[in-house]
């Protein structure tokens, strides 16, 4: 089927990047060519022109119409056509900004209020804008329709994955006061094997490695930190380490690991349907995965009462298991565990419910993003007991921030602690004694 683009030869060598500004604002009449643009748009909106390739013609003639008797350049004419292309091929003002590997998230919180991350910063992209809301509704719609998904006013909160691998989340009203919002964190390639990590300075080869030995002992890892800090592509790169051999059953909100095993069973929760009914929460997964014969649990976020079964899981032959969470450090990720399983409604002493975490979990691993946008493993600690009744770690690795450079990036070391963790017993016992280097003998 013949693309629009190709009706008016516009290729991808001279379709105008729309997004970075420099372009963009060399055009004289921007104001106009985002009133013609509106314009076209609502003319095929009122001929329910909606899908490509099959009235190119007709969509021709009334662009041609449209900029008629306007002094327009050929820059800005192909502008005109590379936005009407975007709104019938692709997902309308954001099309580009999907496509450009640089960009790591896209937030739009109103017609003319967008905004992106790129390179850990977040900046207000004021070259793009929707018509409005209407228009902003229609392209979240075209995003999940093929997904068998749907955002109205009775279901007006969606939480989706895209076909790339990218996750999209978009709250309507009632929901949104503001109107329509979609958040998009888009799926980065370039961060799939330890030495992505290692390359961009998340962490160091030492901390590497210990993390690898780890993954294959079988020890159980909770990875905490912040929104957008890293932890499910850290997640995904530590769940590579696990044997091919080995049966991995993955459970997520909205499916984000890639694992390249071959025995991989990946579950993901769902929403309650119209009837109210229907709904399949993280820990019904995580209950029914015991009876699926798993060598390893991995479960995308814990934040609920399935912390309880997660551990659970942990305590009973289940090792190997990883997760996330949100936890600003170690020690605020154990009181987090303690409130989730206080949350699941079981009549457990504290003490007793401190001593299952202490029995569970190995090692907790924090990551960061920095005020430079950057993201660092800022801290690994194992769980060695207790002190004072609270759950004591030791820190293995750290790393110290000594300052701000005159560039805005953080200064800083990794240190590793003058510290033999207590699972590199677990380690050694595994097979695994190539960390004398680190540890010593």
């Amino acid at each position: 089927m013949k693309k629009f683009t190709d009706t008016f030869n516009v290729t991808p060598q001279n379709k105008t990047k729309i997004y970075s500004g420099n372009d963009y604002d060399a055009f004289q009449n921007k104001e106009l060519l985002e009133k013609l643009r509106n314009q076209i748009i609502q003319n095929l909106i009122d001929h329910k022109v909606e899908a490509h390739g099959t009235m190119d013609e007709f969509v021709k003639q009334e662009i041609d119409k449209t900029i008629k008797g306007y002094d327009l350049t050929n820059i800005e004419r192909n502008h005109i056509y590379n936005l009407i292309d975007n709104e019938l091929n692709g997902y309308g003002p954001i099309t580009e900004l999907l496509e450009d590997k640089d960009i790591t998230e896209i937030m739009v919180n109103g017609t003319n209020e967008i905004y992106i991350e790129i390179d850990g910063h977040v900046v207000r992209d004021d070259s793009i804008s929707f018509i409005n809301e209407d228009h902003i509704v229609r392209t979240i719609q075209r995003m999940i329709q093929p997904l068998g998904r749907t955002i109205d006013t009775a279901n007006p909160m969606v939480d989706a994955r895209l076909k790339d691998g990218s996750r999209l989340n978009a709250v309507i009203p009632p929901l949104s006061l503001k109107g329509p919002v979609m958040t998009i964190r888009k799926f980065k390639p370039d961060l799939e094997s330890i030495d992505d990590f290692l390359r961009t300075g998340t962490l160091t080869p030492y901390m590497a490695r210990f993390l690898e030995a780890c993954v294959k002992a079988k020890l159980n890892i909770i990875i905490c930190g912040g929104t957008g800090s890293g932890k499910t592509s850290l997640l995904n790169v530590l769940s590579s380490f696990i044997n091919p051999s080995e049966r991995i059953i993955t459970i997520e909100d909205a499916a984000e690991l890639r694992l390249h095993q071959e025995h991989v069973i990946s579950l993901e929760t769902r929403l309650v349907n119209y009837e109210g009914s229907g709904e399949i929460t993280i820990r019904d997964l995580v209950i029914n995965s015991l009876r699926m014969r798993p060598d390893r649990i991995i479960v995308g976020e814990v934040r609920g009462k399935e912390a309880f079964d997660m551990l659970q899981a942990m305590n009973t032959g289940h090792t190997g298991s990883m997760t996330t969470m949100h936890a600003n450090g170690p020690k605020d990720a154990m009181n987090r565990l303690e409130t989730m399983i206080l949350m699941a409604g079981m009549e457990i002493p504290i003490r007793a419910i401190r001593e299952y975490i202490e029995n569970a979990i190995h090692i907790v691993i924090q990551i960061s993003r920095l005020a430079d946008g950057k993201r660092k493993v800022v801290d690994i600690s194992e769980v060695v007991g207790f002190k004072e009744d609270e759950i004591e770690l030791k820190q293995i690795f750290t790393f110290h921030q000594t300052g701000v450079l005159d560039n805005g990036e953080v200064d800083g070391e990794f240190k590793l602690m003058k510290y033999k963790p207590k699972v590199y017993d677990k380690i050694k016992a595994a097979g695994i004694d190539d960390l004398t280097d680190i540890f010593g003998k």
